[in-house]
């Protein structure tokens, strides 16, 4: 049915790593033979459609150990976009947060205008395992939390303050620290340039 809505258009398929092995294939035969059968027709109906797909998992690695179809793999692999871990690209937490406090202003009716240096120090010592969808949730619960126009440390959850490092000389906090956190930002962006 999505194929058949998608038809002239595009259809992203998001975590294409999780799916079964016969979805696997009556995806295949899709993408080979530019039909589909409705359910319960017994007629082919021809599609066209372009198909994105995205997953956290590294294909190749699931083909070898009989995960995901050799064919498939190829099938989808035409054009490789690599994008790196928000972990990598710290750089792009700050344009990242305005997005989202944009976006959940509008939805929630606030007025949040800016965040907090402090708060900044903390999301960019973060290591990110949940990604971008990671930080669109911390964002959201600080906004739905602030009474103020300012999003500051105490909105963000434990699970990110309760990470930081010791303070340097048992009175300075180095997660609240900007001079620490651009000198990690930089390290960050200098190895990835190296790399």
């Amino acid at each position: 049915g999505l194929f058949q809505e998608a038809d002239k258009g595009t259809l992203f398929l998001d975590e294409i790593g999780e799916l079964s092995l016969p979805l696997q294939v009556k995806l295949l035969r899709v993408l080979q033979e530019s039909e589909i059968r409705p359910v319960g027709s017994t007629k082919s109906v021809q599609v066209d459609v372009r198909v994105i797909a995205a997953t956290q998992k590294n294909l190749e690695e699931e083909v070898a150990k009989g995960n995901f179809r050799e064919d498939l793999f190829y099938r989808l692999n035409v054009l490789s976009i690599h994008l790196p871990p928000l972990r990598d690209r710290l750089e792009d937490v700050p344009l990242l947060m305005d997005h989202f406090i944009n976006k959940f202003n509008r939805q929630l009716g606030k007025s949040i205008r800016s965040v907090s240096p402090a708060a900044i120090a903390i999301l960019l010592a973060y290591h990110w395992p949940g990604n971008i969808r990671e930080l669109e949730n911390i964002i959201e619960r600080a906004v739905v939390l602030s009474d103020e126009d300012q999003l500051l440390p105490e909105l963000l959850p434990p699970a990110l303050t309760d990470r930081l490092e010791p303070a340097y000389d048992g009175e300075t906090d180095r997660a609240y620290s900007l001079k620490y956190a651009k000198k990690m930002l930089e390290e960050k962006m200098i190895i990835s340039a190296l790399k």
